[in-house]
């Protein structure tokens, strides 16, 4: 064996040496729900451009590989408001986010794999003090807690876009009063709740009354129609074609005597 070879037999250990050596910094892997970007210590520095995507990946190993998690991930929140009128509300808050992953770069230099701490909680926090403060505790109680949702959501979604996370859903799970509180409010919807069935029944009542009415005077207005046209000769017409059509009838044995009053025959069963 030559020296050339020889050398060439110590470089490629020396290399697998390294290789082993350094192959946690040179080869990472990336999995589904994740993904990476790179700083390159000694050239560009931090690539914002290039996103990593699920799958095995080579570096230099002076190099720092930096996964992100970019699944949906939620959080539920606790905290003490107060509402425009100063008095003190216990709020659950849910909230759902994820990093926008093409703008990975960009959230890991500004803000850091922190960001839920750093940005995601305090915006929310922030929000929902500020947004409660404009209603009464009876308003984000009952009538209007869907409002105050939206709008704690639309504020936040906004301040959360401009540093690079999503926010896919946020909730209030919960709002606890004091309790002197709670009663006087669940009394008055309770209240007004029967006021309105007690309407309910009185428009229905009135309806009956006002359908009835139309009735008797529809009733009313027949009759008076049908006496004007009735004379005596049409009811005596009518008087006589009823007989014959009763004398017609083989059940009935009558005999006709005479007139009756009006000039109408009698009808006189056997019986």
């Amino acid at each position: 064996m030559n020296k050339k070879s020889q050398m060439a037999i110590v470089i490629g250990i020396i290399a697998v040496i390294l290789v082993i050596v350094f192959s946690s910094n040179m080869f990472y892997t990336v999995k589904p729900g994740e993904r990476a970007i790179i700083f390159r210590k000694f050239t560009t520095g931090l690539d914002k451009e290039h996103i990593f995507k699920p799958g095995f990946h080579a570096i230099a190993p002076w190099n720092d590989f930096i996964k992100y998690t970019v699944r949906e991930q939620s959080r539920e929140e606790t905290l003490d408001v107060l509402d425009k009128n100063g008095l003190t509300l216990n709020v659950d808050v849910f909230v759902r986010y994820n990093p926008i992953y093409e703008r990975l770069g960009y959230l890991h230099e500004n803000i850091g794999p922190n960001y839920v701490n750093v940005v995601v909680i305090p915006e929310v926090r922030s929000a929902v003090r500020r947004i409660m403060g404009k209603f009464a505790a009876e308003e984000i109680y009952s009538t209007k807690r869907a409002e105050v949702e939206k709008e704690i959501y639309d504020e936040t979604e906004l301040v959360l876009q401009n540093k690079d996370i999503d926010m896919q859903t946020l909730l209030i799970r919960s709002i606890k009063l004091p309790d002197q509180l709670k009663q006087a409010i669940e009394t008055k919807l309770k209240q007004e709740q029967e006021a309105l069935a007690y309407k309910f029944r009185l428009e229905r009542e009135n309806s009956e009354a006002e359908r009835k009415r139309i009735e008797a005077e529809g009733i009313a207005k027949y009759n008076d129609i049908l006496n004007r046209s009735l004379t005596d000769k049409i009811l005596k017409q009518k008087g006589i074609d009823a007989t014959v059509e009763l004398s017609k009838s083989q059940n009935a044995k009558v005999v006709v005597i005479g007139s009756g009053k009006d000039g109408l025959p009698l009808i006189l069963n056997n019986n």
